[in-house]
């Protein structure tokens, strides 16, 4: 019997420039999922890069899209949020079901 192989090593980086608050309530919301911030991100890149449609994915994920970190990132944690974030990610959430979508996102 061979022994199982081995994960590929992840040695790649991709830098991200965002807001400090958005990135405060990104890893607040990693913290509180129980996940670390490299496991939502690769999560939402494999997603991404396996075409699984949008709908099947759990809010929670898309918030670790780099794309859409700075619209969720403020409703994932509205104690660290302003307001005017939280006004700001329901005006891009065109269909009101709490994700917005690559889509959503690039309308605004």
């Amino acid at each position: 019997m061979r022994p199982p192989e081995k994960a590929p090593k992840k040695s790649e980086t991709l830098e991200v420039r965002i807001p400090y608050s958005t990135k405060e309530a990104f890893m607040a919301r990693c913290r509180a999922d129980g996940r670390s911030a490299s496991e939502a991100v690769r999560g939402f890149i494999e997603a991404e890069v396996e075409g699984i449609p949008r709908r099947r994915r759990l809010i929670g994920r898309l918030a670790a899209g780099a794309l859409l970190a700075a619209a969720a990132g403020a409703v994932a944690a509205p104690t660290l949020a302003h307001t005017n974030r939280t006004a700001e990610f329901q005006r891009m959430d065109v269909n009101h079901d709490g994700v917005v979508t690559l889509q959503e996102f690039r309308a605004r």
